[in-house]
């Protein structure tokens, strides 16, 4: 029997997907850019920081209507990295990550 992907018929499912399909080419990108490799062990942490992060940060800039849009949500997720990475030690310069004011605030004030 075939297998049938039932799920990928689903436009919120779809639109999930095509987020997350965003976000890791935004993490490539932006290792790429940083010359670290997407295999680096310092990694894990910094990775497992911006999922937290990312998670809190898109539920409260949801409720206050400051992402909507799929390019949005990838912004959010591109400077949560950038901000657990220049945590880690690492130097992102904020040429490498989208310019964007209410995700700077959100993420300067409400989740630091």
């Amino acid at each position: 029997m075939a297998y049938q992907d039932d799920w990928g018929q689903d436009p919120s499912v779809q639109k999930m997907r095509r987020i997350f399909a965003r976000m890791e080419k935004i993490q490539q990108e932006l290792l790429e850019q940083l010359k670290v490799s997407s295999f680096d062990m310092r990694l894990r942490r910094s990775r497992e920081e911006t999922l937290a992060m990312f998670e809190r940060a898109w539920d409260l800039a949801t409720k206050r209507g400051a992402v909507a849009s799929e390019e949005e949500i990838a912004s959010l997720y591109a400077h949560c990295l950038a901000k657990t990475i220049r945590l880690a030690g690492t130097e992102v310069p904020d040429e490498l990550i989208p310019r964007d004011e209410r995700i700077i605030r959100l993420l300067g004030k409400d989740l630091t």
